[in-house]
């Protein structure tokens, strides 16, 4: 390997697979293109959104997970997204540091669970500290009847998908609309 910074580095990676002809994807920034003419162009990435779970919820978060990449997000869901060999909880935290939107999936099943779950939300929480107060970031959805945890009840709206999976899912996507325009433009002032 070349002794140089990791950012000329990376430079180097992405040159090499766009001189192969391929398509160079960094995770949370967007897709180098190379055409025949070896002209380049450059694809800004869909809004990361984290989609946290038990298990026993799969199902559910891929039909989540479907929904949203229909809506032009890219979901960050971990059987879709670990690879083999992949420090997962490292990995897990810089999804979750990365992403746009962080979306809790809460049932009967996850709110009686111990383990990665409720790390999850934990570690959301932190990283929501840094986050503007009037900024969503946590985006709890339930999934059936249960009982939000009170420290998220208490401080975050929930948005059920049940008993109408396309009318909460509406909600979803539309506030997620409404909240990157509204970044959009506080960057922009």
């Amino acid at each position: 390997m070349i002794d140089c910074p990791p950012l000329e580095q990376v430079a180097q990676i992405v040159m090499r697979g766009l001189a192969a002809g391929e398509s160079v994807e960094i995770d949370g920034l967007g897709v180098f293109h190379a055409d025949a003419h070896k002209v380049f162009r450059f694809e800004p990435g869909k809004p990361k959104v984290f989609i946290a779970y038990v298990q026993e919820d799969r199902t559910m978060a891929e039909l989540l997970a479907d929904e949203l990449e229909a809506a032009d997000y890219a979901p960050w869901i971990d059987l879709r997204k670990l690879l083999p060999g992949q420090n997962w909880p490292r990995a897990i935290e810089r999804a979750i540091e990365t992403s746009a939107f962080f979306v809790a999936c809460f049932s009967a099943h996850s709110v009686a669970k111990k383990g990665g779950f409720q790390a999850e939300i934990r570690y959301a929480l932190d990283c929501a500290r840094q986050v503007p107060l009037d900024e969503i970031f946590i985006v709890p959805v339930r999934l059936n009847e249960c009982a939000v945890p009170r420290t998220i009840r208490h401080e975050i709206q929930y948005i059920d998908l049940f008993p109408d999976w396309d009318a909460g899912i509406g909600r979803i996507v539309a506030m997620m609309r409404r909240e990157l325009e509204k970044r959009r433009a506080d960057s922009a002032a």
